[in-house]
C-alpha cells in the first residue's frame, strides 16, 4: 500500500496535548462515534474487499446506498474503467464521486480508497483502519454536506479503487484509481478547477498521530497545523516526519494540484515479525481504531475545508 521514501524521525511529543475537542469554528460537526458505527457496518457487509471479489461488489453497493439523494440529483458518479496493465491482467475498477456543489468556482476533493489489499486476500485481512474507517469517514462527511451544503467551493468526495498493489508496490503497480482520475480530469479540464486534493488514509488508529508528509504541498501542511490548533487537536499531528509518502495524492501532485495526505503510518507495535505493526496484517481489526481518533480526523477535515475557503 503506502510506502515511505525517507526514514522515520521522532519528534518531541506530549501525550497530555491529545485532548479531543469539537471544532472551534463550526456550529455542527461530524460524530466520531457515528463514523465508528459506519465502519462496523461496512466491515460486516464487506470484510474482504479485494478487486474482483463478492466483497468488493458489496462494498460498492454500500457506498452507492449511502448516496442515493446525490444520485437522484445527478451528483453521484460511478467512474468505471479498465486497468489494462496490472501484473494479474486487465481488471475493471470503479471510482465513486459524490459531488456537493458550492457557491464559488472551485473544487475541494477528499479521497479515500475502499478496497483491501489483493495479495492479502487469502489471510484474515479486513483493513479496518486501512480503507474501511476512511470510507466511513467520507460517507459521514457526505451526510454532513447534505445537511450543510458548501457555502464556498464545491466539495467532491472520491471513493477510489485500486490504490493497493496487485502484486508488489511499485510506481506501476499501485494507485490505479487516482492515476486514472487524474488523467481523466486533466483531459476534460476538471483539474483546472481543483483547489486542493486531500487524502484520508489510516486515520482511525487509537494512538493517532498524523504524519508530516514531504510529498504534500507545504502551504497545506501549514494549514493543517492551523486547523489542528483551531480544533484543539495540535497534539495529534506531526510527531513523525516520514519524509515522502507514496499515496493517492501523487498522481495529482504530478499535475501541480495542491495536495495533502492526512495519514498515520505508525500503526501498532513493530517487531521483527511485524515490521509495519498492524499495517497489512490480520491484526488491522475494528478493536485497533477508536471513535475518538475518528472524531479528531473529521474535525480536521471540516476545519481544512473552512480554512481553504478563506483563501
Amino acid at each position: 500500500m503506502k510506502r515511505l521514501v525517507l526514514a522515520l524521525l521522532l519528534l518531541p511529543f506530549s501525550a497530555a496535548a491529545q485532548k479531543p475537542a469539537k471544532p472551534a469554528s463550526t456550529n455542527a460537526y461530524v460524530s466520531g462515534q457515528a463514523i465508528y458505527t459506519l465502519t462496523q457496518q461496512f466491515l460486516a457487509v464487506a470484510p474482504k474487499r479485494y478487486i474482483g471479489s463478492p466483497g468488493h461488489q458489496k462494498a460498492e453497493q454500500f457506498i452507492r446506498d449511502h448516496f442515493k439523494p446525490e444520485a437522484a440529483k445527478g451528483n453521484f458518479e460511478a467512474d468505471t474503467f479498465m486497468a489494462n496493465n496490472t501484473p494479474i491482467g486487465a481488471l475493471s475498477m470503479t471510482n465513486y464521486i459524490a459531488k456537493f456543489p458550492g457557491k464559488k468556482d472551485g473544487i475541494i476533493v477528499i479521497a479515500s480508497h475502499y478496497e483491501t489489499n489483493y495479495p492479502l486476500k487469502d489471510i484474515g485481512f479486513v483493513g479496518a483502519n486501512d480503507g474501511a474507517c476512511t470510507t466511513a469517514l467520507l460517507i459521514a462527511l457526505g451526510q454532513y454536506l447534505r445537511a450543510h451544503p458548501p457555502e464556498g467551493y464545491s466539495v467532491w468526495l472520491v471513493f477510489d479503487d485500486g490504490e493497493e498493489a496487485l502484486q508488489q508496490w511499485s510506481a506501476s503497480d499501485s494507485l490505479y484509481g487516482t492515476k486514472h482520475l487524474a488523467a481523466k480530469w486533466s483531459a476534460n479540464g476538471t483539474i483546472q478547477h481543483i483547489k486542493t486534493f486531500m487524502v484520508a488514509d489510516m486515520i482511525g488508529d487509537k494512538d493517532l498521530n498524523i504524519d508530516r508528509d514531504d510529498n504534500s504541498t507545504p502551504w497545506l501542511l501549514n494549514l493543517l497545523t492551523q486547523a489542528a490548533k483551531n480544533t484543539g487537536h495540535a497534539g495529534y499531528i506531526f510527531k513523525h516526519d516520514d519524509g515522502g509518502i507514496e499515496d493517492d495524492h501523487l498522481p495529482f501532485k504530478q499535475r501541480n494540484v495542491p495536495v495533502l495526505d492526512i495519514i498515520d503510518l505508525d500503526y501498532g507495535p513493530r517487531s521483527a515479525s511485524a515490521p509495519e505493526g498492524y499495517h497489512h496484517t490480520a491484526q488491522d481489526t475494528i478493536d485497533k481504531i477508536s471513535a475518538q481518533s475518528l472524531q479528531v480526523s473529521a474535525d480536521l477535515f471540516l476545519e481544512m475545508i473552512r480554512l481553504i475557503n478563506q483563501g
